[in-house]
């Protein structure tokens, strides 16, 4: 079940004519085989081209694996026997200028590196090529770069077509597939010669600028991460604004930045030292309040306390400090949607602090809680002001029945 397909000859070409083979459903949806198309369908690392069938839209094409038929999964069913095919123009260029750039950056990443390309990537969102040396210098990444745009600057002559035997055993492929028979080649005029079956520019000025993002070690290969043409004016246009936008809000000029930051980072470090060392004497001094207003029952003090949406590690820390005196106790209630229930003791006193807060946590009716003699903690349910107080009464009573009994 052979179609033609248009785009080998012609990647400019979006508007054909088309006879349908056979019509059929592919997970439910309809799909359509044509005597010849201009549609792409999706190989190769590049995605597949979008556009019309007799104003159905294309939404899909695809080479089937048990035949390589290509089909073309629509939005609806067709139902004429001749259709008129319409490829969206703006999709198939900027894959255009993204496949032809990545055939010029991988050759200029071996020419300069003996970096092979391993894998490729485009994608609406981001495109790709993985190279076979994990580690590059930022200065080769650059020098790859330069190259790739002199070429685009010379605006080379791109050719794609199916050599004839005589004719590929003269061709230095920069990769041979694995394939039997014969195979397309696309071949940027003295620099780049590979197989490939995707769409091209005709001339290499046509991509436009190449610019690399980012590089990012996986494993044992690096990850390149680019942009070209229109993509790479939009990813431009966009962090210009941004950095304007930044140097604005920092007052300064856009290369002083840098040094704008890592003041405002040392600033930064600098208040957060000083806020906690503010936070540890307020947590000291609410400590030493709580532990004064306590009550003597059975020869230790005990420390009753209610709070409400207070943070649990907080409330650890202050509890820790109010016990770290001798023949100390204290049990604490946060009331709100993850109420906490903290029941804790003075490492000289010998009482179960465990069976303190499950006293506590009955009243709530949470079964969730445990932890040390020393120190136990629970809750995880929302809890009113009112139910905190209770548990802290229940799990009080409790203390001073223990320390009555004694």
């Amino acid at each position: 079940m052979s179609t033609e397909r248009l785009y080998y000859t012609d990647s400019y070409r979006t508007t054909f004519e088309a006879a349908v083979i056979s019509s059929t459903l592919l997970n439910g949806a309809p799909a359509a085989i044509l005597d010849r198309t201009c549609f792409y369908p999706t190989s190769g690392g590049q995605p597949h081209d979008t556009g019309t069938l007799n104003g159905a839209a294309v939404l899909e094409v695809i080479v089937r694996e048990a035949d390589g038929a290509v089909l073309h999964i629509l939005d609806r069913p067709l139902s004429a026997e001749r259709v008129s095919g319409q490829v969206d123009w703006a999709r198939r260029f900027d894959y255009m200028q993204h496949h032809t750039g990545q055939h010029i950056l991988s050759q200029a990443f071996v020419r300069l590196a003996r970096a092979e390309t391993v894998g490729f990537h485009m994608s609406a969102d981001s495109i790709t090529i993985d190279l076979d040396q994990p580690d590059l210098a930022p200065e080769t990444v650059d020098a790859a770069e330069d190259l790739a745009n002199q070429v685009v600057t010379e605006d080379r002559p791109v050719r794609a077509w199916f050599p004839t035997g005589d004719e590929l055993a003269t061709l230095a492929l920069r990769k041979v597939p694995d394939v039997e028979g014969s195979f397309r080649v696309v071949a940027v005029e003295g620099f780049d010669v590979n197989a490939c079956g995707g769409t091209h520019v005709a001339r290499a000025g046509e991509i436009g600028l190449i610019k690399v993002l980012r590089t990012e070690r996986r494993g044992d290969i690096l990850r390149v991460e680019f942009r070209c043409g229109g993509r790479a004016l939009h990813d431009y246009r966009l962090k210009n604004a941004l950095l304007h936008q930044l140097a604005a809000e920092m007052t300064t000029g856009f290369t002083d930045l840098p040094a704008a930051l890592a003041r405002l980072r040392d600033e930064n470090k600098a208040l957060r030292r000083d806020l906690r060392q503010a936070q540890a004497q307020a947590l000291a001094h609410e400590a030493e309040t709580l532990w004064a207003a306590g009550e003597q029952t059975g020869g230790a003090r005990l420390v009753l306390a209610a709070f409400a949406d207070r943070d649990a590690g907080e409330l650890r820390q202050l509890v820790q400090q109010v016990i770290s005196r001798p023949s100390t106790m204290m049990v604490c209630a946060a009331s709100g949607a993850k109420a906490q229930l903290i029941a804790a003791r003075s490492e000289d006193m010998a009482l179960d602090m465990v069976t303190v807060l499950k006293r506590g946590l009955a009243v709530w009716g949470v079964e969730r809680g445990g932890g040390r003699p020393s120190f136990a903690q629970g809750g995880g349910s929302d809890v009113s002001a009112a139910q905190a107080e209770a548990a802290l009464r229940a799990a009080a009573d409790y203390i001073r029945q223990m320390g009555d009994s004694h």
